[in-house]
């Protein structure tokens, strides 16, 4: 990675811990959706963005707190519309005829955030994940959003990361960049990639230290219930066996109380070496949409959403943010609610 540059900061933080829990319930409404689909196709670049420096890199110091409750609810699908799933609780489940309804959904329910928080905090601090999801914001570099968001107030960051070279063709960050960051005009210092030239291990905490930084140059918020850095909005994917991030079911990270970032080297799924955020940190989201496609996903999306009783969650089950949770479902990933 050309003209790399690393930044040090002192970060002096004290964060008095405070665990919190959200409780997840919902009935069922269905509220029909009209959409119309927009296709355009653009060329893929270089994984560059004005040669300018793409991660952070300084000092560190880490503290977090873990806490889930999740309760199921029972909903049917119908062809035709989208259906939500809703509540007393904050959480939804819609669910689209196709991955191109989902689409569309889901750039309209991020670019309303990012008016939203942009009027309300003069930024938008965005988190995404790999594998499908970045393909699921393709509809964001399309009219009318390429054109309507203020995308020099987004800052986006990785809610896990592969320890690899940004342009491998495993690095999370090279995904978004062909998929998405290198259609849009977001300033190239908004971009907070990893070091990738660091292990696992300081990799995580100079990822830490790089959120501690922007907390405290008010990027990013500071939750007051859990005292954990707050993004306006996760976007996240889910793997076939209900992982997010890179915490996996059975992992003891699952269970991590006590960072923000940290690394794993033996995940059960290759790449072993990654940074993830903890769930701390991704329960205290303002908001979480989890945009889940495919039938090869059905399985877990039942045992997460359906009449399951069973005591052991997995990693998406866990998802509980104090914010409000949207799952965006394709109708082959809710084949079988």
């Amino acid at each position: 990675m050309e003209n790399m540059q690393e930044f040090y900061y002192m970060a002096e933080c004290t964060l008095d811990l405070a665990s919190s829990s959200s409780a997840l319930s919902a009935n069922l409404r269905i509220s029909p959706t009209r959409l119309s689909p927009l296709r355009r196709s653009l060329a893929l670049t270089s994984p560059s963005v004005a040669g300018k420096p793409l991660f952070c890199s300084h000092p560190h110091q880490r503290n977090s707190v873990l806490s889930t409750n999740f309760s199921r609810s029972q909903f049917r699908t119908k062809s035709s519309m989208a259906e939500t799933v809703s509540g007393e609780s904050k959480a939804e489940v819609k669910v689209y005829d196709s991955d191109e309804e989902l689409a569309v959904a889901l750039a309209k329910y991020t670019a309303d955030l990012s008016e939203k928080f942009c009027k309300e905090r003069d930024v938008f601090t965005v988190v995404v994940s790999g594998g499908s999801l970045i393909k699921s914001l393709r509809k964001l570099v399309e009219p009318p959003y390429i054109d309507s968001i203020d995308w020099s107030k987004w800052h986006v960051f990785w809610v896990d990361e592969r320890v690899v070279p940004k342009d491998h063709p495993d690095s999370n960050y090279l995904l978004a960049y062909d998929g998405f960051l290198s259609k849009i005009p977001i300033p190239a210092g908004n971009v907070h990639a990893i070091n990738d030239a660091l292990s696992a291990e300081a990799a995580a905490d100079d990822y830490e230290t790089c959120l501690r930084h922007l907390v405290k140059s008010k990027i990013l918020d500071i939750s007051e219930e859990s005292g954990f850095p707050k993004f306006d909005v996760m976007l996240l994917g889910m793997g076939p066996d209900g992982h997010v991030a890179s915490l996996f079911p059975g992992h003891p990270l699952v269970h991590e109380k006590a960072k923000w970032v940290t690394f794993i080297k033996d995940s059960p799924k290759p790449p072993p070496n990654r940074i993830t955020f903890t769930f701390p940190v991704i329960n205290s989201s303002a908001n979480i949409a989890l945009a889940i496609v495919g039938a090869g996903k059905a399985d877990v999306v039942h045992k997460s959403l359906g009449d399951d009783k069973s005591s052991d969650l997995l990693p998406v089950q866990m998802v509980s943010p104090e914010g409000e949770l949207v799952w965006f479902l394709d109708k082959d990933a809710a084949s079988k609610l």
